[in-house]
Parts: C-alpha cells; sequence; structure tokens
C-alpha cells in the first residue's frame, strides 16, 4: 500500500510539474505575442457592383457611368494641359472600379504616354500609391492649397506644338511646400449622399459627456460664402449645408465631386468648371468646356454630359460587403468589434447614419454603415498638412468612412503607410499644453493599453469591413 500510495504522489507531483509547465510556456508566448495588421484581405473585391434595388433605368445610369469613368481619356477630348492621369479608375481602382489607388501606379506609364516628356516627381512611385500634390503657400506667402498637376501634355502626339514646364517639385519639397492627397474610395457614396444634416448633426451632438472626456470635439464643414481661399475648391456656395465628400468634406454634392475632379485630375473643363486651368494658346485642342450636355442626344443617356455619369456611377454603385469571419475569425471579430467602440473609437467612426427620403427608392431610408461622422476634426500635427478647405483648417480631417477598409493597400490622406496599426499611432500626435492636441490622442492612448491580443481582434475587425 505505502509503495502505491508514494507512486500515486511521485505522478500527481509530475502531472503538476507538467501544468505549471505549459502555464509558463503559455504565459511566455502570450507575452511575446505582438499584434500585426493582417494586411490587405484576400479573396474576391467585395466592391464595385451596384447597390440592390435600383430599377431598370437606374442600372442603365449606373453601366453607362461606369463605362465613362473607366474610359482613358485623350487630348481631343479635353485632355490637359495639365493633368494628374488619363482616367478615374486609373486612380479608383482598388480592390475594383470605384475604389483607391492600386498597387502598382499607373501615373508612372503614364508620365510619358503617346511621347510626353515628363518626368517622374520623387513622390511617385511605381509601387507606391497615385498621388496629387498640393502647395502650402504661394511664392508671396500668401496661402496656395491648390492642386499642382504633375504632368504636361507637351510632347505627345496627339498635342502638336504644345510646350509647357511642370511644376518645380523638388526645389517645393525642398521648402517644405508639397502637401499629397490619394484617392478616396466612393463606395456607396450614394448613401452618403443622402444622409440629412439633422442625422449628421445629431450624431455629433451625442455622447456629448464622453466625447467631452476623451478631448473630441469634430464639426460639421459648413461652406459659406466668403470663406472659401483662392485655389480652394468650389466647395458649397452659399447655402450653408454640410458638406461631407473629400478628405476635408470639402465638397457637398456627387455632381460637384465629379466636376472638380475631371477639370483638376483631368484638365477636362466641364458645365461646373468651364475654365482652363492653364490656358496656354498653343496647348488648347477642343471647345471649352471640353465636356458639356450633347442637346441633340437621341436618349438621357446619349443627352447626359460625363460628369452626370460619373455622379450616377458613384451614386448607384454599392457599399462594400464585409466579410462575416476573414481574417482572425468570426470570433476575433465580433470581439475587436465590441473594443473598437469601448475604446472610443466608433464615438468619431460612427458605425452608421441613415439616409432620408431620397427620390431613389434603393437609397430611401437606408443604413449607410460607413463607420464616419463625416465631421471634421483636429488631427494634431502629426497628420497636418498645412491645408485649409471650406472652414476645414490645416489640422483638420474628416473622419474617413471605414467600410471597405479590409482590401484598401495606401493608408491616410497621403498614403504615407500600408500598415494599419502605423496608421492607428498615427492618429496620436500634439498636447494640450502645446494648443495642438490630436482629437484621437485620448482614445488612442485607450487602445495602446489593451492586450495584445486584443489589439489583434481590432486589427482584425478594422480588416475585416
Amino acid at each position: 500500500m505505502n509503495g502505491i500510495l508514494l507512486y500515486a504522489v511521485a505522478v500527481a507531483g509530475l502531472i503538476g510539474l507538467l501544468l505549471q509547465t505549459q502555464i509558463v510556456s503559455s504565459q511566455t508566448f502570450q507575452s511575446s505575442l505582438k499584434a500585426v495588421d493582417p494586411g490587405v484581405r484576400a479573396g474576391p473585391a467585395d466592391a464595385g457592383g451596384p447597390i440592390a434595388g435600383l430599377s431598370a433605368t437606374e442600372l442603365a445610369f449606373f453601366n453607362a457611368g461606369k463605362d465613362d469613368f473607366e474610359e482613358v481619356e485623350n487630348v481631343d477630348e479635353g485632355l490637359g494641359p495639365r493633368m494628374n492621369l488619363d482616367s478615374c479608375s486609373g486612380c479608383h481602382s482598388q480592390p475594383a472600379v470605384g475604389g483607391t489607388s492600386p498597387a502598382l501606379n499607373p501615373q508612372i506609364a503614364f508620365a510619358n504616354k503617346m511621347g510626353a516628356r515628363n518626368s517622374v516627381p520623387s513622390f511617385v512611385t511605381l509601387n507606391g500609391p497615385v498621388r496629387e500634390a498640393r502647395f502650402v503657400k504661394n511664392a508671396d506667402g500668401t496661402p496656395d492649397g491648390g492642386v499642382h498637376a504633375l504632368f504636361t501634355i507637351a510632347g505627345r502626339s496627339d498635342a502638336p506644338g504644345c510646350t509647357l514646364a511642370q511644376p518645380n517639385f523638388d526645389s517645393e519639397l525642398a521648402n517644405r511646400n508639397v502637401t499629397f492627397r490619394i484617392p478616396t474610395p466612393v463606395y456607396g457614396a450614394g448613401l452618403i449622399e443622402q444622409i440629412p444634416d439633422n442625422a449628421i448633426l445629431s450624431n455629433q451632438a451625442a455622447s456629448s459627456t464622453q466625447k467631452l472626456a476623451l478631448g473630441i470635439r469634430g464639426r460639421a464643414n459648413f461652406a459659406v460664402s466668403g470663406r472659401t481661399l483662392s485655389g480652394q475648391a468650389n466647395n458649397n456656395g452659399n447655402d450653408g449645408t454640410v458638406a461631407r465628400f473629400g478628405w476635408k468634406a470639402q465638397n457637398k454634392s456627387l455632381l460637384l465631386f465629379s466636376g472638380e475632379a475631371y477639370n483638376v485630375e483631368m484638365g477636362i473643363t466641364n458645365e461646373l468648371f468651364q475654365t482652363e486651368r492653364d490656358e496656354t494658346p498653343s496647348c488648347q485642342f477642343t471647345t471649352v468646356p471640353n465636356d458639356v450636355t450633347n442637346l441633340n442626344g437621341a436618349t438621357p443617356l446619349d443627352a447626359i454630359s460625363g460628369i452626370e455619369k460619373f455622379a450616377f456611377f458613384q451614386r448607384f454603385l454599392a457599399p462594400p460587403t464585409p466579410s462575416p469571419d476573414t481574417p482572425g475569425g468570426a470570433d476575433s471579430i465580433a470581439r475587436g468589434r465590441s473594443l473598437f467602440s469601448s475604446v472610443g473609437c466608433a464615438l468619431c467612426h460612427t458605425p452608421a447614419l441613415y439616409t432620408g427620403n431620397s427620390a431613389v427608392a434603393a437609397l430611401r431610408n437606408q443604413a449607410a454603415n460607413l463607420y464616419s461622422d463625416l465631421l471634421v476634426h483636429d488631427m494634431g500635427p502629426r497628420l497636418a498638412d498645412g491645408i485649409t478647405q471650406g472652414q476645414a483648417g490645416p489640422r483638420e480631417f474628416r473622419t474617413a468612412p471605414l467600410w471597405g477598409l479590409g482590401q484598401r493597400i495606401f493608408l491616410l490622406h497621403d498614403g504615407r503607410t500600408s500598415d494599419l496599426l502605423a496608421a492607428i499611432q498615427e492618429h496620436r500626435s500634439g498636447s494640450a499644453r502645446n494648443g495642438d492636441a490630436s482629437e484621437a490622442n485620448e482614445v488612442i492612448g485607450n487602445f495602446n493599453n489593451l492586450r495584445e491580443r486584443q489589439k489583434q481582434d481590432v486589427l482584425n475587425f478594422l480588416r475585416s469591413l
């Protein structure tokens, strides 16, 4: 009996030792685990199609708009004299048409297309994002803020006799006078357009005590007469309603957004922006404005202009479809969604806002699961670009909608990183003592205080969107 008892005690001791070893090993693993960005979600593009519920006529307008959005423009159609690229979809193609910058930058090949004599600026790289460049100040020190097109049509076979110089980007870079923007995705844009102002402003007023405690303010970008700077976008005129499109919520409507982009990014004048951005006589090859309503069109689709087609395409473009289980599995994504809210991220990245009584049935009284409050927030000196648009100041940006984030390659307004964790940390800078604290500082502090496994859950959730 004593031998059996001693044997049992020895076995129990061995089991205890093994369990202790496993616990220590598990604790060592837990402490060594670091959260990492899962990266761009693999698989099919969960975006790019029409929103559900469109009528046959609405679908026809969507398809016509998509065709025009994907069309490559030439000089005889108004391209240039200065521009950044020759098609909408060249910039908006990841993970499908309507998205953001692709992995391989089409601006590299475009620089010398058809014999063009452009040099590629140092900030434009083959594996980097599609970029536009803005100068912060004019030569006399006054605010600029406008887009300075990267390329010209000089030397192209369809632009004989045109001679134009590119901006001196090297000099402006040396003077720290250049800031960049990458394309914003336009998925679900029709839902965003149909969110009433009172829904945005009511959400702004919600959870005010919690927001105040975390230093979150945020405000709508009301664009009113006399408040836009020379060289800025023609925002929202005189009506004082809430603008919502663009990195600083500087554009009110999809038609305005389309007209500005056609003129600024491709140099194609239209019925909203009728004046050539460069009027050098030897570089004009078609009538102005370049793109207009065809008053002799046999059908409405034949009659409407390019910018109207672009607007219909974006208006009827479906929001991205999130993944229920990728990356990390459904349980991790669910935990991450809860943590995203509990640390305070959802106070600005509002999970859903609702549309109003839209004239389009498919957009009427719908949830827009955009993860944005559409307000502009002071993001501190690390993200500041020195540009004022409407009433959005040099450190202010619209809360970027996060739907579709799982399949974006380049992050933040200038595409400075592809690492989601790095992008989160860039939200934290400045201090209350210096008067330049990012409104996200406390929230990022809460995120940083999470355990590594919890951070991973948040990252998995974000890449599932």
